[in-house]
């Protein structure tokens, strides 16, 4: 195996079944070459925040149907919020609100249900273009 960094991944759902199903279908190395992820899991979009505040994380998967704060509305206020916020990945349960997943701001969209085969490869890419833009000394 390729020695890659390991990467924090947040994921936020209001419902435990999708977070499970979103580590599940993504796994703790979904690709060779990305390092191993440490997953960490929010329920409430205050969780979200404060945890992103608080550093380290590589990349979010937001709910888009969360409740009562979507994935699509706290991507975008992350966005507006964070100097140098982690990348975004938002589960969009129908293809035609891609167009929002890009009015958020967010650097990819995961349909959900969540794609076994699919979902690995679209977080190793956002993961490949987050590492190539990480900082060399982090603060």
């Amino acid at each position: 195996m390729i020695d890659a960094a390991p990467a924090t991944v947040l994921v936020y759902s209001s419902r435990p079944e999708v977070r499970a199903a979103v580590r599940t279908a993504v796994g703790r190395r979904p690709a060779r070459d990305v390092g191993p992820i440490t997953w960490v899991e929010c329920a409430t979009g205050e969780d979200v925040v404060e945890t992103v505040d608080g550093g380290g994380v590589d990349l979010c998967i937001l709910d888009g149907e969360a409740r009562p704060t979507g994935g699509l509305a706290l991507s975008r206020q992350l966005e507006e919020e964070v100097a140098d916020r982690p990348a975004v990945c938002v589960l969009i349960a129908r293809q035609p609100d891609r167009w929002l997943a890009h009015w958020s701001r967010a650097e990819a969209t995961l349909p959900f249900p969540v794609d076994p085969l699919t979902a690995p490869d679209v977080v190793a890419a956002v993961l490949r273009d987050r590492v190539g833009r990480r900082p060399a000394v982090r603060p």
